[in-house]
C-alpha cells in the first residue's frame, strides 16, 4: 500500500535529494494523515458520545489534533519549499522544524486538557455502556494508526526526516493509548468495573509524552546539534576521494532544513603544491560537492610537510604518544619550526567533550613531557578543541 501511494503520488519519488521530491513526499505523508485522522476522529467521538466514555472522546480528540497536526505539517512543508531570496539566503527550510514545534504544542495541549478531565471523571464517574462493536471499531483503528506509524517511518527514513519518523512514533503512541482504551471498555464489559477516568489519565499522560518527545527531536536541528555520523562520513570521504587532497578534518555543518546544509572543512594537501594547483582543486571540489551532494561547501586548505623525513618522524612520534595517552584522542595541523637549540612542534589535539578544562591543561602538560623523555629539544604548542561530530561516530 505505501509503495502504491509513493509510487503514484510523488513523482521523480527515487531522487530522494532533491527538494522538491523531499516536498511531495511531505504532502503525501501530510495528506494520508488528515485523511485517516479525520476518519478516526468521527468515528471515535460517536463512540465516546453513544457509550458516555471520556477515555475513548479523548482518543478522539487526539485523532482530531494529529489531523490538525497534519494540516499545520502540509503548511509548513508548502512554505519550506519557498526558494532563498534576498533575506534569507539559505531558503526557508527550517520553517518545517517550525511547523513541527507547532504540532507538539498542539499534541501537548489536547494531552493536558483531557489529563484535567480524566482527574474529574476519577472524582466524579459517569455511567457507562458496553458495546462489542465499539470495541471492534477501535480495533480497526489501532489497525490503522499502526499502518500509518509503519507508512510515516518509511518514508521518514527514506527522505532522512525527522518530522516524519517523529509523526510515526506518534502515531505508536496513539497505538499505545487506544489499546488503553479498548482494555478500560473490556474491563467494563466483563467485571463491570468503571476504569474510564484511570485509563483516561493513562491516555492523556501518553499523549503529552509524544508532545514532548515531538518538541525535543523538532527543536534539536533549530538549536544546533552534533554532525550526523553519516552525513560525516559522506562529506569526509568525498572530499579525501580527490587526487591531490591527503586528508580532512575540522568539518562544520550547518543546517537550514532537510537537504539544506551549508558546511566547512579543513582539507590537507602537499605543501610543495603551487596555489594554483591546490585552489584548482579546492574550487573543483566545491563546485562537485554543491552538484552531487547538495550541500554548500567552504574548504579551508591546510598544507602538510611529505617529504621532509625529520617532520614525519616527529610526527609519527606525537601520534604514537597521543595514542598511548587516550586512544580518543587525534590530532591534525602538524606543522615543525626548529632552531639550533629548539625544535617546536605546532598541532590541533582533538579530545572529548567530556574533558573538562582540567583534563585538558593535564593531557597538553603530559603530552610535552613524554615527548621530551624521547627528543630533549622537542617543545609542543597544542591547541585543544572538540569534534563537532556526533558521539555515535568511531
Amino acid at each position: 500500500m505505501s509503495e502504491w501511494l509513493i509510487r503514484h503520488f510523488v513523482k521523480e519519488y527515487q531522487n530522494t535529494e532533491d527538494v522538491m521530491v523531499r516536498t511531495r513526499y511531505g504532502v503525501l505523508s501530510s495528506v494520508v494523515g488528515i485523511c485517516c485522522n479525520v476518519l478516526l476522529f468521527a468515528v471515535k467521538l460517536l463512540i465516546g458520545l453513544s457509550i458516555h466514555s471520556i477515555s475513548v472522546m479523548a482518543d478522539a480528540c487526539n485523532n482530531l489534533s494529529d489531523a490538525a497536526s497534519s494540516v499545520i505539517g502540509f503548511i509548513g512543508v508548502k512554505m519550506a519549499e519557498k526558494p532563498a531570496d534576498e533575506d534569507h539566503p539559505f531558503g526557508h527550510g527550517r520553517i518545517e522544524y517550525i511547523a513541527a514545534f507547532v504540532v507538539a504544542f498542539l499534541v501537548l495541549q489536547v494531552g493536558f486538557s483531557f489529563l484535567k478531565t480524566s482527574f474529574g471523571k476519577i472524582r466524579q464517574p459517569e455511567a457507562m455502556s458496553f458495546h462489542a462493536l465499539s470495541v471492534v471499531i477501535l480495533l480497526l483503528s489501532v489497525g490503522v494508526k499502526l499502518w500509518l506509524c509503519l507508512f510515516n517511518r518509511k518514508l521518514g527514513k527514506r527522505i532522512h526526516s525527522s518530522v516524519m519518523l517523529a509523526t510515526s512514533a506518534d502515531s505508536l503512541g496513539d497505538v499505545v493509548t487506544t489499546t488503553s482504551t479498548i482494555v478500560s471498555l473490556l474491563i467494563f464489559g466483563i467485571f463491570q468495573v468503571n476504569l474510564d477516568g484511570w485509563i483516561g489519565l493513562l491516555v492523556s499522560l501518553a499523549v503529552m509524552a509524544a508532545g514532548f518527545q515531538i518538541a525535543k527531536d523538532t527543536l534539536a536541528p533549530l538549536i544546533g546539534e552534533a554532525i550526523d555520523p553519516e552525513l560525516y562520513r559522506k562529506i569526509t570521504e568525498f572530499v579525501q576521494s580527490y587526487e591531490g587532497i591527503l586528508g580532512s578534518h575540522d568539518l562544520l555543518v550547518h543546517n537550514y532544513g532537510p537537504s539544506r546544509s551549508m558546511a566547512s572543512i579543513h582539507a590537507e594537501v602537499a605543501n610543495d603544491l603551487s596555489m594554483e594547483e591546490a585552489h584548482g582543486i579546492i574550487d573543483q571540489i566545491e563546485r562537485d560537492c554543491m552538484r552531487i551532494l547538495g550541500i554548500f561547501l567552504v574548504i579551508h586548505m591546510d598544507p602538510v610537510e611529505q617529504r621532509d623525513e625529520r617532520v614525519r618522524e616527529l610526527r609519527q612520534l606525537a601520534e604514537h604518544t597521543i595514542e598511548n595517552l587516550d586512544s580518543r584522542l587525534s590530532l591534525h595541523d602538524f606543522r615543525v619550526r626548529c632552531n639550533r637549540e629548539k625544535c617546536y612542534l605546532f598541532f590541533d589535539l582533538v579530545v572529548p567533550r567530556e574533558y573538562d578544562e582540567g583534563m585538558k591543561t593535564a593531557v597538553r602538560k603530559k603530552i610535552g613531557e613524554e615527548l621530551r623523555k624521547q627528543q630533549k629539544q622537542v617543545y609542543c604548542v597544542i591547541t585543544i578543541e572538540n569534534s563537532y561530530c556526533s558521539k555515535k561516530t568511531t
